[in-house]
């Protein structure tokens, strides 16, 4: 008993508080999107409150697991090797018998529970990643591009796995983290800056004309999306339905919002109330000032962790910070993106707040990285005993 509650005063708070509240504003936010629209459809009004519940339990549980679990563990060979087998097999077998939602082949049915791959493709590429680049590192070995194949090539079947499911918020966020995990190795600075910035100038100068390239040569669901980001209004009766919805929540909740459980737009008007767009429901019933202070909470954490990597003297902890940073701070890019129309719909959930097992999990696996990283940079200087 001693021992845990020595490791729980070691949690970073900065790391720690904002997740917990993140996940407590999550389930009731859960439960006030989904309430009403599963009484209409005759179903349980608490039965995502009960999920998202046990979700956040389970979630905080894993946190505190890997915080104080030996990060030696997750750089054994057998264990990323083990690891890696066991998602590509996930992998392959949703693209081939995986459940289909919303167009896309990502999940497997376990009960009440689905599994998303391309969510544990994060975590993996975050711990795989990190060591194989802090490898040449700490054997002194001189890093070039060629030695950073094999990871990248690795890192590469994952990411086409995750594209045809098709999966595109995935991709993008599992990509996101191989750039960013890749630069904060020890490449050249001026290879890394180079990269950096012709992958930022392809982003902004190329999504547009993606956009249009795809609608006017592809069909389907995906397709759909990218419709609707080029002109929702203009397809309001179809397939921009959705965003325009979300425009009329967050413009109806203004800065203090309608009222917790008032929404409208969740009444069958916006689909998904509980999961991709939780954050209009966040803005119609709860005000702008709930949306900042959500976001300002997602944005500690991501700040801190970065913090956290820079301080430490290991290049691996650093890289696990930095990986862990990306992760959210993306995820939250591309559903805010999602939501105001800045990006197209790419069914990525808010973190901590949005319904999801798969998600819920991951991210506090994450979360508990950071913490394990930083309970040894305390225990290492001193700072607390």
């Amino acid at each position: 008993m001693q021992v845990a509650l020595r490791k729980l005063k070691q949690l970073d708070p900065w790391i720690a508080l904002p997740y917990i509240t993140l996940c407590i504003i999550g389930v009731i936010m859960v439960y006030s999107a989904s309430a009403g629209i599963q009484m209409q459809n005759g179903g349980s009004p608490t039965g995502y409150l009960i999920k998202q519940s046990i979700f956040a339990v389970i979630g905080v549980a894993i946190a505190l697991f890997v915080a104080s679990m030996r990060l030696s563990i997750l750089r054994n060979s057998k264990v990323l090797k083990g690891f890696f087998v066991v998602l590509l097999v996930m992998l392959l077998y949703v693209k081939i018998f995986g459940a289909a939602v919303n167009g896309a082949q990502g999940w497997i049915n376990v009960g009440f529970f689905s599994i998303q791959p391309a969510e544990i493709a994060k975590f993996f590429l975050v711990v795989y990643l990190a060591n194989q680049f802090a490898h040449y590192n700490e054997r002194q070995e001189t890093y070039s591009l060629t030695k950073a194949g094999y990871p990248i090539s690795v890192a590469a079947v994952l990411l086409f796995l995750i594209f045809i499911q098709p999966d595109f918020g995935g991709f993008a966020i599992n990509g996101a983290i191989v750039v960013v995990m890749f630069l904060g190795s020890e490449i050249n600075w001026r290879k890394g800056v180079w990269i950096l910035l012709t992958s930022l100038g392809l982003l902004i100068v190329g999504l547009p004309l993606i956009a249009k390239f795809v609608v006017a040569h592809f069909h389907g669901y995906q397709v759909n999306r990218f419709v609707a980001y080029i002109n929702p209004f203009a397809n309001n009766n179809g397939v921009g339905n959705q965003l325009v919805n979300s425009y009329y929540a967050i413009s109806n909740g203004g800065l203090t919002g309608v009222g917790l459980g008032n929404s409208i737009q969740k009444m069958g008007y916006l689909p998904e109330p509980n999961t991709d767009f939780i954050l209009a429901i966040i803005s119609e019933e709860l005000g702008w000032l709930m949306v900042a202070f959500i976001l300002v909470l997602i944005m500690i954490i991501v700040c801190r962790t970065i913090q956290i990597g820079v301080k430490v003297d290991s290049l691996y902890q650093a890289l696990l910070c930095y990986g862990v940073a990306t992760f959210i701070a993306v995820e939250t890019f591309f559903n805010i993106g999602g939501v105001s129309g800045l990006l197209p719909i790419t069914g990525v959930t808010l973190p901590f707040i949005s319904y999801g097992g798969s998600s819920m999990v991951v991210l506090s696996a994450a979360i508990g990285l950071v913490l394990n990283v930083s309970r040894h940079y305390k225990r290492a200087h001193g700072i607390m005993k």
